[in-house]
């Protein structure tokens, strides 16, 4: 064979191996893209899942904190109550897998959304969270504590965070919930000239709710 025509087979045998080369290797990329994926999922089916009455401190980064017993689902419906000649009215849904961002860590956790109007004596509504108003406005479980028969929610406040602090709902019996609420903070300094610093909320314990 003349020798150019050995360089040219020389040549189109390395490109092949390196054409065969570069597919293995593009497989094998696929494959561990595959496996990583498939590793992730299992990991993520197999995350932590934990109680309802799990602290805050014991709830690991990534874990799911499951309403497994359903406690949170007999909270759902439409309660009314009245305080001071006020009516208040709260609608509470169940929301699954909602996700925290708290003490440096994230989980999930099935919650209690709270919605909220106070209406006066003359049906005048003094704050509401109904239909997107105050959509600042947080109010969501945070845990329970079975032994009391209680969920204990999260309150943000309203403007200027007034009012923010632990509300207590304890289940009584089909149709009624014992309400308790301690705001931890009032201060208001920071607050805009004619900021509505009124905490509309029952500052009380032990009312009495009633489902619709």
């Amino acid at each position: 064979m003349e020798p150019y025509k050995i360089l040219l087979s020389k040549i189109m045998n390395l490109k092949q191996l390196l054409a065969l080369k570069i597919y293995t290797m593009e497989k094998i990329n696929l494959y561990l893209i595959l496996l990583i994926g498939l590793l992730s999922n299992l990991i993520s089916c197999k995350a932590q899942t934990l109680p309802m009455s799990t602290d805050l401190q014991d709830i690991p980064n990534g874990a799911y904190v499951k309403d497994s017993s359903n406690e949170l689902q007999q909270y759902v419906g439409v309660y009314k109550a009245n305080f001071q000649n006020n009516e208040i009215t709260l609608s509470i849904s169940k929301q699954e897998n909602k996700l925290e961002e708290r003490m440096n860590k994230s989980f999930y956790r099935d919650v209690l959304i709270v919605q909220y109007s106070v209406k006066n004596s003359l049906g005048t509504v003094l704050q509401s969270t109904f239909n997107g108003n105050n959509s600042f406005i947080e109010f969501y479980s945070t845990g329970t504590w079975p032994s009391q028969n209680k969920v204990i929610f999260y309150y943000s406040g309203t403007h200027c965070s007034v009012g923010w602090g632990d509300i207590y709902l304890s289940k009584i019996n089909s149709t009624q919930i014992s309400w308790e609420y301690r705001p931890d903070d009032i201060l208001t300094d920071d607050c805009p000239a004619g900021t509505d610093k009124t905490i509309y909320l029952p500052e009380t314990k032990d009312l009495i709710f009633t489902k619709q």
